[in-house]
């Protein structure tokens, strides 16, 4: 079975969720009109990736400049209880796509905020969210840490979705986690842009037996709004040269990786690719060793299937 499948390298509307959302909006239609049928947006696209930030946050002390940083950061992330998913999905269903956001997740009852992926189906709409479970360094700052419950795979019609976010993806255990639940297109977006990232990909293509789409934004100082620029000042101007790239289960890079510039990678992926792969590995078949090794995680749902798949 073959799936067309796109990953959208390109940069929010900093800190604008009303303006990042019309820029997806108009990026998804661009790109279903040339026969997408998934399509992937970078690690925390709305309302953007804060790098350079602190937050005004040093061990022992915060700073109220900070704090208003963190409340505006806060204001413009999205909600998966309102008109901000109904827009999604409502996206989702008119393009006949299924869209993988990555997000800042505000949650309406606690008022932390969540690094997460949406999986939005455009026949049954949120599928369910990954929320990461370990933010990287300073991130942990802003971003909450979410539990197993988090580590969700989906069996829909252009075959099994799951992933992990950016650093998680250094997580042997996690990866396991996905691989488990028989993962046939795993989903990384990120904010590493470094040549060991594309290495990363294709190890993990290789060891889970899947498709690996790895989905970055590209971004420069410059793009930042004014009242924000002091906080990069010291930064090089391309803060994030991207690195978006697709990768088989074989290891084989089909397209990108894509770097200094805003752009889309566009592949026909075949799904038949993957038991072919399995002669010669299998990490949750005859090389998993189920006589030596035990595996558990705790509180992972079991894989949900789309309505009309049950």
């Amino acid at each position: 079975m073959k799936v067309k499948v796109c990953l959208i390298q390109d940069s929010p509307v900093f800190f604008n969720k009303e303006g990042t959302l019309q820029k997806v909006e108009q990026l998804v239609d661009e790109n279903s009109k040339k026969g997408c049928e998934l399509i992937v947006f970078p690690e925390s696209f709305i309302p953007g990736y804060p790098r350079g930030f602190s937050f005004g946050a040093n061990i022992g002390r915060r700073t109220d400049q900070g704090r208003e940083l963190y409340a505006e950061y806060y204001k413009n992330s999205i909600s998966i209880e309102g008109k901000d998913l109904e827009r999604l999905e409502k996206l989702s269903r008119m393009h006949n796509v299924y869209l993988i956001i990555g997000v800042t997740e505000r949650q309406e009852d606690n008022g932390s905020l969540y690094c997460s992926m949406l999986y939005i189906s455009p026949t049954d709409g949120l599928l369910g969210v990954h929320r990461k479970i370990k933010p990287t360094g300073t991130e942990r700052t802003v971003w909450a840490e979410a539990s197993g419950e988090s580590l969700v795979t989906f069996n829909t019609k252009i075959g099994k979705l799951g992933g992990l976010i950016c650093w998680e993806n250094y997580m042997p255990l996690a990866r396991m986690a996905m691989y488990d639940k028989g993962v046939e297109i795993y989903i990384a977006p990120t904010a590493d842009s470094r040549d060991e990232w594309t290495s990363t990909m294709k190890h993990i293509a290789l060891e889970g037996r899947c498709f690996v789409l790895g989905c970055n934004q590209y971004y420069t100082k410059s793009m930042y709004p004014d009242k924000f620029k002091e906080f990069v000042k010291d930064e090089q101007e391309e803060l994030c040269p991207g690195g978006s790239i697709i990768v088989s289960p074989l290891g084989k890079v089909i397209d990108g990786p894509l770097f200094g510039t805003e752009g889309a990678l566009i592949a026909d992926i075949d799904l038949d690719e993957i038991p072919l792969s399995k002669l010669d590995f299998d990490v949750i078949g005859h090389y998993s060793r189920d006589d030596i090794f035990r595996f558990d995680v705790m509180n992972q749902p079991n894989i949900k299937p789309e309505k009309d798949l049950e």
